[in-house]
């Protein structure tokens, strides 16, 4: 049932809001399919979807869904591994014989005829397939990428040139990435992450070989990871390497030595080591596939990032405020690192609201050491997500654990009030939960102080 995407007219998706769900949501509308779908609150993503024609709501029930999507034959059933079994609108479709793929079976279907560039890694895709998108776009190839955030350039989640390559970000959580068909595979990264879902690390390291061993044409490797590939790094022994690394005004500017060429003084203007790999990964992939040198460095200038990636809202003089996603302790270590790069000898302030009550148990002490970085912590309670409370695992446990002098437990609703009593000049907010709502108010407040 259902061989691909031409075969279906309709497509319901269950979680339509998700950043992933609502990126294969808009291809399929401008395939032309109709899109209908469930999330559980209205945010920004589905509000798009819903202007572009998507029929959307908000509540779990199967009387909720509209009448021209109940037909098995002709509808597709999609569905994100973050909704709960237990979901009836799910159950209902399960139970009446639909064809019901998870995102990662989808992405399956559109990879398998088509070129694709695949990129996987525990920290890193989002910012490496974006700028890989990018790069693509701007020098002519007729892509299509599926980002796992918001491409501040296309102010999207999906690029749509054309249907010669896809790019798209290989998810480790749920094995997904497993499903893919992919020519070109690059690693950034293999650190424990889901192990709610893998329970040991070396069980997440075997779904990565075998991803990897998935690659047709070439695998690019992060030095230093134990996967044999095309190895990039920085300042070391790789074949794609960046080297004379210098800063100017808040720009890398750097040379890239590669197996053919040194191509010198390329300029990226994101912050920290762990960006300038995300960029010359995304290099050496668009150079595997043939595109020319000469664009791609005109290319890579012109590229702002992603949005809750290092997100400047402000930047004056006596205060800077710096929004991101982080929320695994290898990713606040790397935020860390370049905000001290990019803001020596200034206070910096770090409000983190933990993200999943497994993974603050799996990493308490990583958690700590990360965030005893800092010059003073505000933390909040942990954001649930998918899961109910594991009994002692609580902010209150993890802030005991962290060195720091200067830190404390804050409301989210008293948040930016909070804000406005500290002395820092640097305030960065970091989670993957709902504190990117905070970010507006937070902004505000420091302008009008």
């Amino acid at each position: 049932m259902h061989k691909s995407l031409k075969d279906i007219q309709r497509v319901y998706f269950v979680g339509i809001g998700g950043i992933g769900m609502s990126a294969i949501a808009r291809y399929c509308m401008f395939l032309g399919k109709d899109v209908a779908g469930y999330d559980k609150t209205p945010t920004a993503l589905t509000d798009a979807l819903e202007a572009m024609g998507a029929n959307i709501h908000f509540e779990d029930e199967v009387s909720r869904i509209p009448t021209e999507f109940l037909d098995p034959v002709a509808t597709l059933v999609i569905y994100t591994p973050a909704i709960p079994a237990a979901h009836s609108q799910l159950s209902y479709f399960n139970a009446q014989g639909f064809a019901v793929k998870k995102r990662a079976q989808v992405l399956g279907m559109i990879t398998e005829g088509v070129y694709t560039l695949a990129v996987a890694g525990t920290h890193g895709k989002t910012t490496t397939t974006a700028i890989l998108a990018h790069l693509l776009k701007e020098t002519g190839a007729k892509v299509t990428a599926f980002l796992g955030g918001i491409s501040e350039n296309y102010n999207s989640n999906l690029v749509l040139e054309g249907n010669e390559v896809v790019v798209v970000e290989a998810d480790e959580f749920d094995r997904s990435f497993l499903q893919l068909y992919p020519d070109v595979v690059a690693v950034t990264s293999m650190d424990a992450d889901h192990l709610d879902i893998y329970a040991a690390a070396d069980a997440l390291e075997a779904s990565f070989r075998e991803f990897s061993s998935r690659a047709k044409d070439h695998l690019l490797v992060c030095n230093g990871l134990p996967l044999s590939g095309t190895t990039y790094g920085v300042n070391d022994d790789s074949a794609y390497c960046a080297v004379n690394i210098r800063i100017d005004n808040g720009t890398y500017i750097f040379d890239l030595r590669t197996p053919t060429e040194l191509v010198k003084d390329l300029h990226l203007n994101l912050p920290g080591t762990h960006n300038l790999l995300n960029a010359i990964t995304a290099f050496a992939i668009a150079m595997l596939y043939g595109s020319p040198t000469s664009g791609l460095a005109k290319a890579l200038a012109t590229f702002r990032g992603v949005q809750r990636r290092f997100t400047y809202h402000i930047k004056e003089e006596n205060i800077v405020y710096i929004d991101d996603y982080a929320h695994h302790p290898t990713e606040i270590k790397a935020l860390h690192q370049a905000v001290r790069e990019m803001h020596p000898d200034q206070k910096v302030l770090a409000v983190f609201q933990p993200h999943l009550y497994s993974r603050t148990q799996d990493f308490a002490a990583d958690f700590a050491a990360s965030l005893s970085l800092f010059d003073e912590l505000y933390l909040l309670d942990i954001y649930p997500a998918r899961e109910v409370p594991i009994p002692g695992v609580t902010a209150a446990w993890l802030l005991e654990q962290v060195s720091l002098s200067d830190k404390q437990l804050v409301a989210k609703e008293a948040l930016t009030s909070k804000i406005q009593e500290s002395d820092a000049t640097v305030v960065v907010t970091i989670g993957a939960g709902d504190i990117g709502a905070e970010v507006g108010k937070i902004k505000t407040m420091l302008e009008s102080r």
